[in-house]
């Protein structure tokens, strides 16, 4: 049990700090109110009350922020430090409670009630609880290195419950909360379990802090020995007069990085990246991620361009002996030679070349090159999807590389290369983003001078690269990239052209290619010109060279088997070779026919004749348009439809004609989707030659798109077209008015052999495109 005394003392706050009975110790006190208290306790009878804060922060305590149980403590020493400063030594008597505040000032002065502890009789449970206490303790010892172990002596000779729990928590390194509470319980069984419960809790903490050190210190033995080892093995090269693989390695990029006249921002980014290869480890997985990104830098042509030949007449012949033709773009070649020396720095071109297949848009780009003295780069863009194709993947990526065009570079070795990319048309986007919303920076001339790529991450000058598109159909490309390129079109070459390009180039091509020499074949130009005309149907050059092959490939054949040594290839004996004839040459109708019309059409491979049908029914007025007919076209052929109904009488034509007939519009051919207003005239002429009975010329042929009111308005594909009517053997061409200016590129051999009728209303394709009774 205990008793109780009541009695006034002085009171001094402690700050993270508890003091228990029988515990001596020393600190420190500066407080002006504490030092009062500490002077009023020597005064009387050096006793005095310690009372813990709760909260340390605070400078001024009042009633409410100290704890109520605090230990009667004896002042054994006073010692005055520099700066206004006591040290105390103080012995801990025995416990006390603060029952009221009797002063505040000039310190606190309290009135408390002393707690005597009174032996308890010796029972079972307390000496048990004093063995699992002391068991706990050791453990906690052995565990913790900031108590010595000599203390265990002490503890074992207490033979006093109370007495034990109160020098064990005075030697616990333990929150304050925590040593509070056993502070706080009275009597020595409650205090013993407290204790108990705390120490399990702190030496399962320890376990764990000891079971992370030693992982710890495992893992620095570990790192200390392989530092020892590779240091030995250092020594070891240094006295055999061998580098380490990794030393020499960054060595040599050092060495590299110095060499190149690199750009300065490159230049550090590329010794940074080699500061942090020699830091890492040898098998660490980024080291393969920097030591790529590295070869690739260093591999770019930063700074290092060809002379280009800017000698015009020696690029001219140089064009001229590989391309036939193709006027425009070598003027466009040409003109940059001539003000590349006038004006010394000049920004690389940006051509797209826009033609239909085989006319050699990808060899000119290649011929191009050829007469710069530059460097040639070629990348397909038919079918890329994917943004990262055009600017590379970043470096987090495993297997990350450069887009296709920083690849281009690397290729190429300058940074001037002619840099051609072909079927611009062809590209199509997903969800892993747009590849031409990417090439707007590339072929922007305003901004490629600092193109930047997800891979390289540093700004890549392309401004000195002349760079070169191809596509077929100008549609396709997306308007903000064809802004950023200056187009050319390359239309399809006339039968004239055709011959000389296969006399000129193909032939000696495809005799090289096969072995074969001059005096083993002949070719005539009547061969090849039936070989245009009835074998090959294209605005290219592409299938006419693999007949050519196919009749080199008989002949190779004859001339090993011993058959001849010489063969001669005419018009006559080509069947020999190619069998019959796939395509009719001559005219499009072989007679004037009722309700036919030949109509002139634009398509990616050139120009093409189109044959329009009309058959006039008995029925209710019902129209029926076929032959895949796009939404375009078929408004034409209503347009047309409504035009004759509106002037019935003036064809003479029966003015109900729309209520008893029924009317069939066919465009053979029907598996090709057609599409456009150009047949508009063509449409109609037909529908009123089907109407009126009267022939339409098998010798016309006409383009043109037709209004309510029959007025004639401009189309284009004008050259395409006219070459396909001259291929066809039309003689009579009707176009409109406001596409004379396009008869400018027609060829003048093609031009001699067509008439051509400009006309700016229906009236007139209809006097010129019907036969007239007594006409043949």
């Amino acid at each position: 049990m205990t008793q109780e005394k009541q009695k006034l003392l002085p009171l001094l706050p402690l700050r993270g700090l508890i003091v228990f009975p029988y515990m001596i110790l020393h600190f420190d006190v500066g407080r002006d109110k504490s030092i009062s208290a500490l002077e009023e306790a020597m005064a009387e009878d050096q006793l005095i009350l310690l009372c813990t804060q709760k909260d340390p922060k605070i400078d001024s305590p009042q009633e409410n922020d100290i704890y109520r149980t605090g230990t009667i403590a004896r002042i054994k020493q006073l010692l005055k430090l520099p700066g206004n400063t006591i040290r105390v030594l103080v012995e801990g008597i025995k416990r006390a409670k603060i029952l009221n505040y009797i002063e505040t000032e000039p310190f606190f002065k309290v009135e408390i009630m002393e707690i005597e502890e009174e032996e308890d009789e010796s029972n079972t449970e307390i000496e048990a609880l004093m063995r699992s206490v002391k068991d706990q303790f050791e453990d906690y010892v052995k565990l913790s290195k900031k108590l010595s172990p000599e203390i265990l002596t002490t503890i074992n000779v207490i033979d006093e419950p109370g007495r034990l729990a109160d020098i064990i928590a005075s030697h616990l390194t333990l929150k304050i909360q925590d040593k509070q509470k056993i502070l706080e319980a009275v009597t020595a069984k409650e205090r013993l379990k407290k204790l108990y419960a705390i120490m399990s809790r702190e030496i399962e903490i320890l376990e764990i802090e000891r079971k992370i050190s030693m992982r710890v210190r495992k893992q620095m033995e570990k790192t200390q020995k392989e530092y020892y080892l590779r240091e030995q093995l250092k020594a070891i090269q240094k006295e055999l007069g061998e580098k380490d693989e990794r030393i020499a390695e960054v060595d040599e990029y050092r060495e590299k990085i110095e060499k190149l006249n690199l750009p300065e921002a490159v230049k550090e980014k590329a010794l940074k990246e080699v500061d942090r290869l020699s830091k890492m480890p040898p098998a660490a997985a980024e080291g393969v991620v920097i030591r790529n990104y590295l070869d690739w830098i260093l591999s770019l042509p930063w700074t290092y361009e060809t002379q280009d030949r800017l000698d015009i007449n020696v690029a001219e012949q140089i064009l001229d002996e590989d391309h036939y033709g193709l006027k425009k773009v070598k003027e466009r070649i040409i003109e940059y030679l001539a003000i590349r020396q006038l004006a010394k720095k000049m920004k690389g071109p940006i051509l797209c070349l826009v033609g239909p297949p085989g006319v050699g848009k990808t060899s000119l780009a290649r011929s191009i090159a050829r007469a710069l003295e530059r460097k040639f780069v070629r990348i397909s863009l038919g079918g890329v999807r994917d943004e990262a194709e055009i600017r590379g993947h970043r470096r987090t990526y495993v297997g990350a590389l450069p887009g296709r065009i920083i690849q281009g570079m690397k290729q190429a070795g300058s940074k001037n290369p002619v840099f051609l990319m072909d079927e611009i048309d062809k590209m199509s986007s997903d969800f892993r983003g747009d590849p031409s919303s990417a090439l707007l920076e590339v072929l922007d001339p305003e901004q490629n001078n600092a193109f930047s790529d997800h891979f390289i991450e540093l700004p890549f000058d392309l401004s000195k690269v002349m760079f070169i598109t191809t596509a077929n159909a100008q549609y396709n490309i997306p308007r903000p990239l064809l802004d950023r390129m200056e187009t050319i079109y390359i239309s399809g070459y006339t039968e004239e052209e055709k011959v000389r390009i296969a006399i000129d180039y193909l032939l000696p091509k495809q005799l090289k290619e096969h072995g074969l020499k001059r005096e083993n074949i002949k070719f005539s130009e009547s061969a090849i010109r039936k070989i245009i005309r009835e074998y090959t149907r294209e605005a290219g050059v592409r299938n006419l060279e693999r007949q050519i092959a196919a009749v080199c490939r008989k002949c190779a054949t004859k001339i090993v088997k011993g058959e001849n040594k010489r063969i001669s290839v005419t018009a006559k004996n080509i069947e020999m070779f190619l069998g019959i004839p796939r395509f009719r040459y001559g005219m499009a109708e072989k007679n004037d026919e009722i309700g036919v019309a030949t109509g002139l059409a634009w398509t990616e491979s050139g120009g093409d004749i189109l044959a329009i049908e009309v058959s006039v029914m008995k029925g209710k007025g019902k129209l029926t348009l076929t032959g895949k007919l796009g939404d375009v076209m078929q408004e034409s052929a209503r347009a047309g439809f409504s035009y004759i109904r509106s002037r019935a009488s003036e064809f003479d034509i029966e003015e109900d004609f729309y209520e008893k007939y029924d009317i069939h519009i066919h465009v053979p051919e029907g598996a090709i989707p057609k599409d456009g207003p150009s047949a508009g005239i063509t449409m109609a002429t037909a529908l009123v030659s089907a109407l009126s009975n009267i022939p339409v010329s098998k010798d016309v042929a006409m383009t043109g798109e037709i209004t309510l009111r029959g007025r004639v308005l401009p189309v284009g594909g004008i050259k395409e077209k006219v070459l396909a009517a001259h291929r066809a053997g039309i003689k009579k061409i009707l176009l409109p008015v406001e596409n004379k200016k396009d008869l400018e590129e027609i060829p003048q051999n093609v031009k001699k052999r067509l008439e051509f009728i400009m006309v700016d209303h229906m009236d007139q394709v209809l006097k010129h495109a019907l036969v007239k009774k007594g006409e043949t």
